[in-house]
């Protein structure tokens, strides 16, 4: 019959399902009793999250290891880990997660664009912060997550589709920023009709199928609002941090501010808040109008604890002949240089 010290032996090399650290390292085997009798093992052992499927998938681990090593019966008990011990480890477990996502390739920061609500320029903001980081010498993918209302592609002018390679998707480079989106596999801008599970499955599809090689940054256009595609970013991304997109007028500030408060709930950084269309400003007089009101970005800063990135005022990029891409603002462009403030006040606080 087993003793408690070889229980124990062989216990501790199994790994805790989310923090990825054997027993023996988290001092997860937390007591043993042994019938000899009756031949019955009794263990409790402590984990980082409780009544999930992964707790009923170590407790089979757990059964056969001990009955093929001599028990006849075995009870097991679970609790959680202290907190201390979830912190410690936690960060070392999210990397590893986020890692097996993009299949093991280099991890880049990931940013996630949100809004509370629809029409804000939530997308504008996505593509001009990437071609932003571009600029600043970054290596930068968009995944443009807004799965019901795709548009990136639209935006920044891109006619072509992914290419495949073996197995791996290989994701369109448009002014050397690479991008995926839903659109490139919908013909003839077809409404999409899946429900929340299949959605989850695509955006998993788009970090695990894409080829999206070394990136220094990785920016998800989100749908608006906190749905399934949210929650899914907030689970399959733990180290995830958001940028809030509103603009000026208060009731886009208060709805924008229920997503700022998934991202604190699920202990997303929120980097900042990005008012868009804070006012036109008149080329014949200079003088700027508040077309959607003043104030909402910065109540909302100070709704979410963080601060204003950057104030967009209203303009169109410059047309230029042979180039297509309707939403892009040229380096030169008074936006293009109000986005590289924004983004070089992101890399500060990202990479610090």
């Amino acid at each position: 019959m087993l003793t408690k010290e070889e229980v124990i032996k062989l216990l501790q090399p199994v790994k805790d399902p989310f923090l990825h650290r054997t027993l023996e390292e988290t001092g997860g085997i937390v007591e043993v009793t042994i019938r000899e009798e009756k031949k019955h093992v009794s263990v409790k052992v402590a984990i980082s999250k409780t009544n999930t499927g992964e707790q009923m998938q170590l407790q089979q681990q757990l059964v056969q290891i001990l009955k093929k090593n001599g028990a006849t019966t075995v009870g097991l008990r679970f609790e959680q880990l202290p907190e201390e011990v979830i912190r410690k480890y936690q960060p070392a477990a999210e990397t590893e997660q986020e890692k097996a996502l993009m299949g093991g390739s280099k991890q880049p920061h990931f940013i996630a664009v949100a809004s509370g609500k629809g029409g804000v320029g939530k997308s504008t903001v996505t593509v001009n912060l990437a071609m932003a980081l571009m600029r600043l010498g970054k290596k930068v993918g968009v995944i443009d997550a807004d799965i019901y209302g795709f548009s990136v592609p639209d935006m920044m002018g891109v006619e072509h589709r992914p290419a495949v390679r073996g197995e791996k998707i290989i994701p369109v480079e448009r002014f050397g920023v690479k991008v995926i989106s839903m659109g490139f596999f919908v013909e003839d801008n077809s409404p999409i009709i899946w429900r929340g599970p299949m959605l989850g499955k695509m955006l998993s599809s788009f970090f695990k199928e894409v080829e999206w090689g070394d990136l220094d940054y990785l920016l998800l256009d989100l749908p608006p609002g906190t749905g399934d595609i949210a929650m899914d970013v907030h689970e399959l991304l733990p180290t995830c941090k958001e940028v809030i997109v509103t603009t000026p007028h208060p009731t886009a500030a208060f709805v924008a501010a229920r997503a700022g408060q998934m991202a604190l709930k699920t202990k997303h950084e929120i980097l900042g808040v990005v008012e868009n269309m804070a006012y036109f400003e008149s080329e014949k007089t200079g003088e700027k109008e508040y077309v959607f009101g003043r104030g909402g970005g910065q109540k909302l800063a100070e709704v979410l604890h963080t601060k204003v990135l950057g104030q967009l005022p209203l303009q169109q990029p410059y047309e230029e002949e042979d180039v297509f891409a309707p939403s892009i603002y040229q380096e030169d462009h008074p936006l293009g240089k109000e986005y590289h403030k924004i983004a070089a006040k992101i890399v500060a606080k990202v990479e610090e």
